[in-house]
């Protein structure tokens, strides 16, 4: 066997605030009553990462092997004055961190004993057996008096998600922020130990697919009360309650505003594919070659260009909605000054009030080592590279995190759904 890693999240469905001394007890899914791991949360709501066995890496590496190649672990969480909860298939894979997020939900005093929320993890989608996507233009028609809502890209604040297919009216919607929704996406239909630049040009194409779905209002424009469904015969494998990986987290949040473009289209390209072993799809990108391609050096824009055409291009959204404040454009460090400094020493200062192992910070405007080490502690949090210095994507987590809302409950994901990841 070899070896991966889990770290488990725990927030309140209340208000978001870490739950500290969460008891968190793990068992192979296979063998539910044998514990092989007792911990508790620290103040960030957060367990260290837990080294447990895993298959061989090999076994996500090739499209020849039928073995499964991670292992699924049973997850149950305690704490005073919450109710319990059982996650069942939280996968690991070898040499790469699961993350597990849960929103435990306070105990009311109008409840009638204790109510367990159970969520199971089914299969992942190169694993399991999941219906092949129905091909479709991969630019949309539209018409230019207004039937789309959008008049440029915008990174949506959140997607609402239809379980199930679209005439299926019995399925829940659940409104899932976009960075989330796109982590698990990857998480469940790429493998997080594939080469860096496989896991960027997947989670391209699959940003792009869901910003067609944004930009063109596909599903409104149908009747619909949707942005993108669950399923993988129309869209991506969405699954609720899953973890995600830490290797595919960090990609999504240093290129979230990406899609990908073709001269002189406006719109994102839909950008469909398939696993390239049990289903073919001549014309698209296929999972398990882009893999190929990546071990082979290939670069993100290579890998797609390889299945897309040489005319696909990276591209960068217009606004990104619910961020009052945008990127200043250059790295935040030691020596800075200035209004955008002040605007991220004020978030931070919020942030540390909740995330109590964020050090205190004066607003002052100058970015000294005081500020630095507040950066480099939120890195560590919330799964960034520990620099100390505010780049893209920690501009944008600080922005996020203090940014965040809970949509409203008519409809609105169950409680393992809203921790920010």
């Amino acid at each position: 066997m070899a070896q991966g890693y889990l770290q488990v999240d725990v927030v309140s469905d209340a208000n978001s605030f870490p739950v500290q001394d969460a008891d968190i007890v793990i068992a192979r899914t296979e063998e539910p009553d044998e514990i092989i791991e007792e911990t508790r949360t620290n103040s960030s709501g957060q367990t260290e990462n837990l080294p447990l066995d895993a298959p061989p890496l090999e076994l996500s590496l090739s499209p020849e092997e039928t073995e499964r190649p991670y292992a699924e672990y049973t997850i149950r969480i305690t704490a005073p004055g919450f109710e319990p909860f059982v996650v069942s298939g939280t996968e690991v894979l070898a040499d790469v961190t699961a993350i597990q997020g849960i929103r435990l939900r306070p105990l009311s005093n109008a409840s009638a004993g204790e109510q367990i929320e159970t969520v199971t993890i089914p299969d992942h989608t190169l694993y399991g057996d999941y219906l092949p996507k129905i091909a479709e233009s991969e630019i949309k028609p539209v018409v230019e008096t207004g039937e789309i809502v959008l008049s440029r890209v915008v990174v949506p604040q959140t997607v609402v998600v239809h379980d199930g297919v679209p005439t299926n009216t019995s399925a829940a919607n659940y409104y899932v922020p976009y960075r989330d929704y796109i982590k698990n996406v990857a998480s469940s239909e790429i493998y997080a130990t594939w080469p860096r630049s496989t896991i960027v040009a997947n989670v391209l194409a699959i940003m792009s697919f869901t910003l067609n779905r944004v930009y063109t209002e596909w599903y409104r424009n149908q009747g619909y009360d949707f942005t993108i469904t669950s399923s993988t015969a129309y869209d991506h494998k969405w699954i609720y309650g899953r973890n995600i990986f830490e290797s595919i987290s960090v990609v999504v949040d240093d290129i979230f505003d990406n899609y990908l473009s073709r001269p002189g289209v406006k719109q994102p390209i839909l950008t469909q594919y398939c696993d390239g072993r049990k289903v073919r799809c001549p014309g698209w990108m296929t999972q398990w070659g882009s893999c190929e391609l990546g071990e082979a050096g290939y670069s993100p824009i290579e890998i797609l260009r390889n299945f897309y055409g040489d005319d696909m291009y990276i591209n960068t959204a217009e606004q990104i909605s619910g961020i009052p404040a945008s990127w200043p454009g250059y790295d935040l460090k030691i020596g800075a000054i200035g209004d955008k400094v002040r605007q991220l020493q004020e978030q931070l200062d919020a942030i540390s009030s909740v995330y109590t192992a964020i050090p205190d910070i004066s607003p002052d405007g100058i970015y000294g080592p005081a500020t630095a080490e507040a950066v480099r502690k939120f890195q560590s949090i919330f799964g960034l590279p520990q620099t100390g210095v505010v780049d893209f994507a920690t501009w944008y987590k600080i922005r996020y995190k203090t940014s965040y809302s809970v949509p409203p409950c008519h409809g609105c994901a169950p409680a393992s759904y809203y921790l920010r990841l």
